[in-house]
């Protein structure tokens, strides 16, 4: 379950472990005795800025036999019983009406008895069975094509999967999340202009990551007053988050800078930055970034980010 979640672009983890009961009996000998009221559970932390709650529920369906109410494929019990948890009134809505038009949709001829649930206590699960379709790839696919998993997915969900994961990046998906500056930027190889965009001028602390997906591209460390209007940086915050690609356009040759990991055009690189720092300069345009303060880097989960300020 928490491989199709972790593969996704804004997905910040998917951790296994128990929802429910109470923390003495939440580990995996006595939640799979049956003796207790623990569901199994993966918790996601997201980015809801590059996926959405909706997604994420979408992505869930793909993954279940939403009309066993005893369990699921070889896993039987209560503990192995469907739900979605919700943590407010927004999320609750959302869950409801997909279980609502997936009924409506007919794909199965029982009823849908995922159940729609408030959020509690989370309990992790012990180290050995954070990310067991990594650590076990071979026993995780053969018990997954055994218990009849794989074949329910691929026979139910594999077109829908394909759908989903092609949404994410859509036109129109990005036209709904983007400002028109932000797509003209990104999408179309669009200059912002000088001094009058949202970071040529900041001096605070932080990290500035893709607009698109998240990731981290540039560290306010590296950062210094080019003079040119636009947000300058000596270098990315490691190598492999960009791409470089030769730009021919307004009748002159440059180096375009993009993001590794999403493809959006982040502007250009030039060899006319500071000496003493390498000559470099990364010409970004804020369009394609979001800054995060040095203070919400835990809140925002990127916490690992801390030590390049210390």
């Amino acid at each position: 379950m928490e491989g199709i979640f972790e593969a996704q672009d804004g997905v910040k983890a998917a951790i296994s472990g128990y929802i429910w009961w109470s923390a003495e009996t939440a580990n995996y000998s006595d939640v799979s005795s049956g003796k207790t009221r623990h569901r199994e559970w993966v918790k996601v932390e997201y980015y809801p800025e590059v996926i959405s709650y909706a997604t994420l529920v979408e992505l869930y369906w793909t993954q279940i036999d939403p009309t066993d109410a005893g369990g699921q494929f070889a896993d039987r019990g209560f503990h192995y019983t469907t739900a979605i948890f919700y943590s407010d009134e927004n999320e609750k809505a959302l869950a409801e009406n997909s279980k609502q038009n997936l009924a409506a949709s007919w794909k199965f001829e029982k009823d849908i008895v995922t159940e729609i649930l408030p959020a509690s206590e989370f309990y992790p699960a012990e180290e050995y069975h954070q990310d067991y379709y990594k650590k076990s790839s071979l026993r995780y696919n053969l018990y997954k094509k055994w218990s009849g998993r794989a074949d329910f997915i691929d026979e139910n969900w594999k077109d829908r999967i394909a759908e989903i994961n092609e949404q994410t990046y859509s036109e129109s998906s990005l036209k709904e999340r983007l400002t028109p500056l932000q797509y003209k930027v990104t999408q179309e190889g669009g200059t912002e202009w000088a001094f009058d965009n949202e970071y040529w001028d900041n001096k605070r602390d932080g990290i500035y990551v893709d607009i698109i997906d998240g990731t981290p591209l540039f560290s306010s460390d590296d950062k210094y007053e080019s003079g040119t209007g636009w947000p300058s940086f000596t270098k990315p915050i490691s190598p492999e988050v960009v791409s470089e690609h030769e730009d021919r356009k307004l009748f002159m040759t440059r180096t375009e800078i993009k993001s590794a990991s999403s493809n959006a055009h982040l502007g250009h690189v030039f060899p006319d930055g500071p000496a003493e720092r390498g000559w470099l300069r990364y010409c970004m345009n804020s369009a394609a970034l979001r800054f995060i303060p040095v203070e919400d880097l835990e809140k925002e989960w990127y916490e690992e980010y801390k030590n390049i300020f210390k």
